[in-house]
């Protein structure tokens, strides 16, 4: 697989990445007016999948690091691949529940509560399932992150009550959005993805 071993690219992957991070969700606003929301997902999806696959028989089968995409395929048990697959499940359900909370509340809400919460528990989850680095720092970042969550939900239900159309729906779709983590791309072990 190619793995990024220079600094200044890594930035710039990086970089490039940020700006393409919300992009199907704005492409999803601009868009519902003339497109139904289900039609616009299931085109994302199937254009994530196509991009997905030329990833993985590009960049994912090039390079001296790792194992190519399809020694991977090969190698790993039927757990591991069903477990991937669940994940995709998992993955593109929580993408349905961020995207209605988008058409419901706005990016500028569904965002910051979706990704935030899923940034918390992530720490959270590997934090307690790991326990590296200096923990002052880690529950600070998460206090922070949570603090930020509550202002930006009740900064959306302050300026939706002078129009008396206070909706939940919205943060309760965000609450539900998940978020999954790589450990390692270097140290990869038999049997897995």
């Amino acid at each position: 697989m190619f793995i990024v071993q220079n600094y200044p690219l890594a930035i710039l992957f990086c970089f490039v990445t940020m700006l393409c991070w919300g992009s199907w969700g704005n492409t999803q606003k601009l868009a519902s007016r003339t497109w139904r929301y289900e039609f616009f997902y299931w085109d994302y999806v199937a254009g994530v999948l196509l991009f997905s696959l030329i990833s993985a028989f590009t960049l994912g089968s090039t390079g001296t690091e790792g194992r190519s995409f399809l020694d991977d395929l090969a190698q790993a048990d039927r757990i591991s691949q069903g477990s991937a697959f669940l994940g995709g499940i998992v993955f593109n359900a929580s993408n349905i529940l961020l995207s209605a909370a988008v058409a419901v509340c706005g990016l500028s809400v569904a965002f910051p509560l979706g990704v935030g919460l899923a940034l918390v528990l992530g720490v959270l989850i590997n934090y307690f399932g790991a326990t590296k680095g200096d923990p002052f720092c880690i529950f600070l970042g998460v206090l922070l992150i949570t603090v930020a969550i509550i202002l930006n939900g009740l900064a959306y239900k302050k300026a939706l009550a002078s129009t008396g159309k206070v909706s939940t729906r919205g943060i309760w779709a965000c609450s539900f959005y998940s978020s999954s983590d790589l450990d390692s791309l270097y140290t990869q072990e038999p049997e897995k993805f």
